[in-house]
């Protein structure tokens, strides 16, 4: 509506043109001529291309390094971000967690966690049903199993209820709450500790540094045990963490931030991860991710490292700076021409070519940035 707006005061200003040179006394056929090639000049195709061609190409140069952006104005979000808050499982690791501890757990409790487990796909309920499956070959999925997000899963029995995930979940005793990342508790009160190894991506500790130099403030929120998290932070060089963090306590770190005046990205990827990434200035998601959090993400990256990161930010910001450029471009262009197009200066066919070049110009000067070699700055 305000191109059209814009276009039809334009046609209404060429009319008192054409009346104002006929008025100056030239004839009505040299009058139209340079009304015309004002109309032509006028054309706002530059200024209208100006930031859609490099969004386009933006767009286009992440998605061939697999990052797929989803939110229409998630390049614009993504430039404005001054802190980045990590999940830790399935983030800066590659959330396929392996169980240790599998000797100390008997077969009744394995073979009764995993039926819960079979209804989660967290990472850690994975691993108890991968472990589950390479002692006895097959799991089966109880029926009526319930999932909290952020807490756990639980089965009612006939005899009582039996809940597998956080030891607030499992009502664990607070001295034994950091002994595991997850706990199962049977319908009698019986509790099983069940520990993990996971692996961090192999540049997390690259991805983080790259960060910091670029300016950004890091942090760590995790619902896993503080002993865990800690090791992960120390590893890839954060100061700022938290562990235990449910759900709601992630949603509610972001305004905090966002009161001291950071606008935050936040990568995630578990379905308790979903609140917080809905809630964020910008928001990132690997491809491995719960489909709720895909949804929730402005883009998602794929692949096992943290690097999409990193180029997202860095393309984000470039495509803001190209965006000036092209409005500088078209800028120029009306300020050299349009003066000279009302002086008579320029014939219909000149006012084309200039027109059609100022807009060539602006889609040339924005697929630079397919090609470029961008470094993330401050």
């Amino acid at each position: 509506d305000g191109i059209r707006d814009a276009q039809e005061s334009r046609g209404l200003g060429d009319v008192y043109k054409r009346q104002g040179w006929m008025l100056a006394g030239a004839g009505w056929e040299d009058a139209l001529t340079i009304a015309i090639a004002v109309l032509i000049i006028t054309c706002p195709c530059a200024l209208a291309l100006a930031v859609p061609a490099v969004q386009v190409a933006a767009s286009s140069r992440l998605f061939a390094k697999g990052v797929l952006v989803k939110a229409p104005d998630g390049l614009e979000r993504l430039a404005e971000v001054d802190t980045v808050v990590f999940d830790k499982t399935g983030t800066l690791t590659y959330g396929v967690p392996r169980l240790v501890n599998g000797e100390d757990i008997s077969d009744r409790t394995l073979r009764d966690a995993a039926a819960l487990a079979s209804a989660s796909r967290h990472p850690y309920a994975a691993a108890v049903v991968a472990a589950a499956r390479e002692r006895f070959g097959a799991v089966a999925l109880a029926d009526g199993v319930e999932e909290r997000p952020g807490f756990g899963l639980r089965l009612v029995v006939e005899a009582g209820e039996r809940r597998l995930g956080s030891a607030i979940w499992c009502e664990v005793p607070p001295a034994r709450g950091e002994d595991a990342s997850l706990w199962y508790r049977s319908e009698d009160g019986a509790l099983a500790a069940f520990r993990f190894e996971d692996r961090l991506r192999t540049d997390a500790g690259e991805a983080v540094a790259a960060l910091k130099r670029a300016g950004f403030a890091i942090e760590i929120l995790s619902g896993d045990r503080e002993e865990t998290v800690a090791a992960a932070a120390r590893a890839v060089g954060v100061d700022c963490w938290r562990a235990r963090t449910t759900p709601p306590e992630k949603i509610a770190r972001l305004p905090a931030l966002k009161a001291e005046g950071r606008r935050v990205l936040m990568v995630g990827d578990g379905l308790n991860d979903a609140p917080a990434l809905a809630a964020a200035h910008a928001s990132l998601s690997p491809s491995s991710a719960a489909a709720i959090s895909q949804t929730a993400a402005d883009a998602v990256f794929q692949g096992d490292r943290l690097a999409p990161v990193i180029e997202t930010l860095a393309t984000a910001r470039k495509s803001v700076s190209m965006s000036r450029q092209n409005f500088m471009i078209a800028g120029i262009y009306n300020v050299m021409f349009v003066p000279l197009a009302i002086a008579g200066h320029v014939t219909p066919l000149i006012a084309a070519i200039a027109m059609s070049t100022s807009s060539i110009l602006v889609t040339a000067n924005a697929l630079r940035l397919r090609g470029m070699k961008l470094e993330l700055r401050r």
